[in-house]
């Protein structure tokens, strides 16, 4: 079945301009199911279109002018904001409202636009419980609940908001879970649904493009330089990952001394701050952007060919999640993990678990190469023998 055939003609138009080819797997799947009305876990690795695999059918059920229908959970700003960007371009051919409900941006605003009775609210479970409980949010409407990235939300500092939140809804609600990893929440889902039907598309999508895993021998205190060379690199355009904020911070600030094309995306700034990174990295004014895990999860960047790893992933869920920022709907891309003596080991047995394999790769001449530049080899070669 093709559903993209079944679509409005507003929406096949867009689909066609969007440059989208193919539907994926998990668009294929997830499109009867939804339309139903069924309980759906849909499973999907990242990069293959699964917001609109959840969000094209549930549109077509929301009724104009009838209230909040749909709402959608993300455990992130900037996830939020980018659903409520792609809900908004769709919605619009339907002419339903949308409205994005986050923490860090103005209530008192957001309350002023529920007052217009948009039919989609997109958001996250702090600022969503908030506006339910001063009942700002009519969530006996609600007909649908959406958890993107649901193994996030389901998490024990999540569980409790979440739970509050369907508990105010009606008795009587479709609900939805869709992540790259959300086998892993099977407890957490059968708990809180009932009938629940699992769309795992894993094996058989094969929308995501091919990503190559290399590994760089870095020493802990030249990790800016080897940043620096990668940005004097013509064709580098990529995302870097720390795994503590303060790392992230002192080098964003030295690099930015040097004028350096870098922005930060980091889970301590404000709302516009972050905004302001996200709008000059996917407008190419910077050629890096510098985050933390906050950023592995939902933000869409068209075309990012590298994932670099200043230090090596907590486990292979965090390493997937950071690599499927490459290689998306098709594209080609490359994750680069810096290493060094004391996490060599952690790398390895990461990889292992990722079912991954990587190769040495090294920085000269403005380029990746594979192989060691010849002056290096030779040197190493000496050492060796005067040892």
């Amino acid at each position: 079945m093709d559903f993209v055939k079944q679509l409005p003609e507003g929406w096949q138009k867009q689909w066609q301009t969007s440059g989208f080819d193919e539907p994926s797997a998990i668009q294929e799947q997830s499109f009867l199911p939804l339309s139903e009305g069924k309980n759906v876990r849909g499973i999907s690795p990242t990069g293959t279109g699964k917001t609109l695999a959840y969000l094209l059918p549930l549109l077509l059920n929301v009724k104009k002018q009838e209230g909040s229908q749909l709402l959608i959970l993300a455990p992130s700003q900037e996830l939020a904001m980018q659903i409520g960007q792609v809900a908004q371009e769709w919605g619009k051919v339907l002419e339903l409202k949308s409205q994005t409900l986050i923490g860090g941006a103005n209530v008192k605003r957001q309350i002023e636009k529920l007052k217009k009775k948009p039919e989609i609210l997109i958001g996250t479970p702090g600022r969503i419980l908030e506006l339910i409980r001063s009942k700002k949010i009519k969530s006996h409407q609600l007909k649908t609940i959406v958890m993107d990235e649901a193994d996030l939300l389901l998490q024990k500092s999540e569980l409790d908001l979440t739970r509050q939140i369907l508990q105010s809804a009606p008795v009587d609600y479709q609900l939805v879970f869709y992540s790259a990893t959300a086998d892993t929440i099977e407890n957490e889902v059968n708990e809180l649904a009932d009938d629940v039907l699992t769309v795992d598309a894993v094996k058989e999508d094969q929308s995501a493009g091919k990503i190559q895993h290399f590994y760089i021998d870095v020493p802990f205190r030249k990790r800016k330089d080897f940043l620096q060379k990668m940005l004097h690199i013509p064709s580098f355009y990529g995302m870097v990952f720390f795994n503590q904020l303060a790392d992230l911070g002192a080098i964003e600030e030295k690099l930015s001394y040097e004028a350096l094309p870098v922005v930060g995306l980091a889970s301590d700034q404000n709302k516009q701050m972050r905004k302001l990174a996200i709008s000059q990295f996917s407008q190419k004014r910077a050629k890096m952007l510098l985050t933390t895990d906050v950023g592995a999860r939902g933000l869409d960047f068209p075309a990012i060919d590298f994932v670099v790893n200043v230090d090596v992933p907590q486990d292979s869920v965090s390493y997937a999640h950071r690599a499927g920022r490459t290689g998306r709907m098709g594209a080609e891309g490359a994750v680069i993990t810096f290493i060094n003596d004391r996490t060599k080991r952690d790398f390895q047995r990461l990889m292992k678990d990722a079912g991954q394999t990587a190769e040495e790769l090294f920085i000269y001449d403005a380029g990746f190469h594979k192989e060691r530049k010849e002056a290096d080899r030779k040197n190493s070669g000496k050492e060796r023998k005067g040892k």
